[in-house]
């Protein structure tokens, strides 16, 4: 049985990482070098970095700051964020990432993973998927912009075309959940396991250790993401693994 992966998230503004809650509402938490050396001596499994504002100011990921955390850590990197295009991929491997997050571009231009796919591997691309469900409640819509602006396009067939064109994993942001500390969205989750063979990343919501059982116990994810409990030093990956463990859910301990 495959282990199920546990993963920091640095969500990075101005140099620093950020938390809020539905995307709003930032406080600065620290540095993302030394957040990348802590959760790896924890036990993350993989890390993921997330220029946040990069796509709506307009600019490219900050490579130094991805060079400077590839230096410091040796588990899976995946970086995000300002991403247009197959070059920026590029230049982001080359500085150290494993793996690249494409989600705004993507949507703008389908054809980028197809294109990042076929030149780096499916294996490098991740499709990151912010989706917020709609006002009559009958599924759920993809925004984009760092969840500025809902593009009226269903999650799920967004995310079925996405893996047709070659992603090889799906990080999925529930913005209903995300910085609410209510648990994942098991729904919005499941719906999109059942629709895709890839793995897939859970974001956004988690606020307990059952949290983190409840996710995989119900088969909704192949990973768990998570930072605020985190960053605030309310659990350590440590400490989650081990209870994970306890409760007979395959983990790298």
């Amino acid at each position: 049985m495959l282990t199920k992966r546990i993963i920091p998230c640095l969500d990075v503004k101005n140099g620093k990482v950020v938390k809020g809650i539905n995307f709003i509402g930032l406080k600065q938490v620290g540095e993302p070098v030394e957040l990348a050396e802590k959760y790896e001596a924890q036990g993350a499994d993989e890390l993921v970095f997330l220029d946040i504002t990069a796509t709506s100011d307009g600019r490219n990921t900050m490579i130094k700051t991805v060079e400077e955390i590839a230096r410091h850590i040796f588990i899976p990197f995946t970086v995000g964020g300002g991403i247009r295009s197959a070059e920026d991929v590029r230049k982001l491997l080359r500085a150290g990432a494993d793996k690249c997050s494409l989600n705004s571009a993507a949507v703008n231009d389908p054809d980028l993973i197809a294109e990042c796919a076929e030149q780096f591997g499916n294996q490098c691309v991740v499709l990151a998927v912010d989706g917020r469900m709609r006002m009559d409640r009958s599924g759920w819509n993809t925004v984009i912009n760092g969840g500025r602006i809902d593009t009226g396009i269903d999650a799920l067939t967004w995310i079925k075309d996405g893996v047709r064109k070659g992603a090889g994993e799906i990080l999925l942001t529930s913005m209903d959940a995300d910085g609410t500390k209510k648990g994942y969205d098991i729904p919005f989750l499941q719906a999109v396991k059942n629709e895709v063979n890839v793995p897939v990343i859970a974001s956004g919501g988690c606020g307990s250790l059952e949290d983190f059982y409840e996710v995989f116990a119900k088969h909704a994810a192949d990973a768990a993401l998570a930072a605020s409990l985190f960053h605030y030093d309310e659990l350590t990956v440590g400490e989650v693994k081990a209870y994970l463990h306890e409760k007979g859910i395959p983990v790298r301990l």
